[in-house]
């Protein structure tokens, strides 16, 4: 029997990539920034379960509006935080939540959103079709979302121009170098945070198996 697709051993290839090809002085800048942002992760400030997000207007990957409450009007999503579509661990992340975790969910009702502060008319839904991927792909922007949940933080990036093709405010339209960590958000249909976990390294992520295990609790208690 083929042992389930993992997202970890994929990031474990990506970096052992990085250690072949890349500068030294740049895998220990990349090595150095996740590790900052491990030790300053703060879980208190992070959104619970139990909490009911405000309405927010968000936009798809093609440039429509799109609501929070039109996400869930026919059933809960699980919200799937990215950083860019330029970034690669993401091109990694988000075909394997397509492959592993959208067919599960789509059978037991549930929508999967992928979202991302970096803009769509500055290239967000490349990777959508990159990928073909099959899920909603919405722009957040400025972070207002991520905000609320408590995921955002700011890397050490300082920008050589106003616009410099590829900085984080470039594509992001904000200015600053603010990103949501990689997180997995389960909301009900009245907006309710029904599971959240959150990666302040962003070569660490929610495998599938774990996805599956907080749906199926939440399922089962809403049956009750």
């Amino acid at each position: 029997m083929t042992a389930p697709e993992s997202l970890t051993t994929q990031f474990e290839k990506l970096h052992a990539e990085r250690v072949r090809t890349l500068d030294p002085k740049k895998l220990a800048k990349n090595v150095a920034t996740r590790a900052a942002l491990v030790a300053a992760f703060d879980p208190a400030k992070i959104a619970k379960v139990g909490e009911i997000l405000e309405p927010l207007d968000l936009t798809q990957s093609d440039g429509r509006s799109i609501s929070l409450d039109a996400l869930v009007a026919d059933g809960p999503a699980l919200l799937i935080f990215f950083r860019s579509a330029g970034c690669p661990a993401c091109n990694l992340a988000l075909p394997y939540y397509d492959r592993q975790v959208r067919p599960g969910l789509e059978k037991r009702g549930i929508k999967l959103v992928a979202i991302s502060p970096h803009l769509p008319e500055r290239g967000l839904g490349e990777i959508k079709i990159r990928h073909g991927l099959g899920f909603t792909l919405v722009c957040d922007r400025n972070n207002r979302l991520g905000r609320r949940i408590g995921i955002t933080y700011a890397k050490n990036e300082i920008p050589k121009g106003d616009l410099v093709p590829g900085w984080t405010g470039e594509f992001t339209g904000t200015g600053t170098a603010e990103l949501p960590q990689p997180s997995v958000i389960l909301i009900d249909r009245d907006r309710t945070i029904r599971f959240v976990e959150v990666s302040p390294d962003w070569l660490v992520r929610t495998e599938a198996p774990a996805i599956f295990s907080a749906v199926d609790q939440f399922q089962a208690e809403a049956a009750a």
